[in-house]
Order: structure tokens, then C-alpha cells, then sequence
């Protein structure tokens, strides 16, 4: 049975290595797949600009519905339960990617970058390895604190930290 609440959340992503880091609180719906399993929609804010940034996002202010980039919203979608996890942001022609993690385990994280021509775009590919999958809350989902490190081949990219805060 499909059950869905309206929730405030704060969503963050901190670098433990690098300057990066990158904070969301607003209202997001929270679809109850069975049991265990739960699907969290929000809309993201807007890119501060298309270059790559040391901080990704500033704060919002809580209850910030429908917030528009300059191509529309970019819909960000988490797939929760206790043994993965998977987050896929979709926004027209800016930056989307899907992360998928799973603790002990190497994921795989896609990237695709805007693309000014016609041609299909290949994604980029890199791996991360999740070493903290923590969610707690028994019936609704209260907190996720996802930790991981990025590669591509031999190479760190560094160290994450995924927070989110579901608000009852």
C-alpha cells in the first residue's frame, strides 16, 4: 500500500577532505513503498551558476515548494531503506546524476553534464565505496547519515558525509 506524508527535511552533503558542501532544507513527500521501504521527492534549488563550485547550493529557507532554475526545477528523489540507498537528481539540461550505495559495498555513480548539442551524452562513471549506512526511525524514516569515498580507477576523489533530517 502506497502511503505518502508531507515532511520538512534538511538535506546535506559535507566533503570531509575538500571544500564542499552543500545544504537543503525544505518540504518534501514521503512515499511509503512497504515496511521498509521508503521513497523521499523534494525540489532542489537552483545551480548558483553552470561552472563547477566550491559550494554546490546555499541554504533555503524551510517550506520552499518550487524553487525554478533557469531551466525549471531539478527534482531530487532518494530511494531509502536500511540496506541501500539511492538518490537520483533530474533537472532539464543542468547537471543530474544517480548515486547508489550500499554499505560494504562499491556503488556506482553516474554523472551528466549539460550538453549544448543533440547527441545523446554518454554519462560519467565513477565508483564510490559506502562505509556508513545508518538510518534510523521504525515506522517513518527520522535520519539517513550516509558516509562514502568517491573513485574513479585507482584515485580518491574524496571523502562524503550524506546527512538527512526528516522533521516529524
Amino acid at each position: 500500500m502506497l502511503t505518502h506524508h508531507r515532511k520538512l527535511v534538511s538535506l546535506s552533503l559535507v566533503s570531509v577532505d575538500l571544500p564542499v558542501w552543500s545544504v537543503v532544507e525544505t518540504a518534501a513527500t514521503l512515499y511509503q513503498k512497504d515496511r521498509d521501504r521508503f521513497h523521499l521527492l523534494l525540489t532542489a534549488p537552483p545551480q548558483q551558476n553552470n561552472s563547477w563550485n566550491i559550494s554546490f547550493a546555499a541554504p533555503q529557507p524551510l517550506g520552499t515548494d518550487k524553487i525554478h532554475g533557469p531551466t525549471g526545477p531539478r527534482i531530487l528523489w532518494l530511494e531509502i531503506s536500511p540496506y541501500r540507498v539511492i538518490m537520483t537528481m533530474q533537472g532539464n539540461s543542468q547537471l543530474s546524476y544517480r548515486h547508489f550505495w550500499e554499505k560494504g559495498v562499491y556503488g556506482v555513480t553516474r554523472y551528466w553534464l549539460p550538453n549544448e548539442s543533440l547527441q545523446p551524452q554518454q554519462p560519467i562513471r565513477l565508483r564510490n565505496f559506502t562505509n556508513v549506512l545508518e538510518l534510523i526511525g521504525y515506522s517513518v524514516p527520522e535520519h539517513l547519515r550516509v558516509e562514502y569515498e568517491l573513485w574513479t580507477g585507482k584515485m580518491q576523489l574524496g571523502r562524503y558525509v550524506l546527512n538527512l533530517e526528516i522533521k516529524h
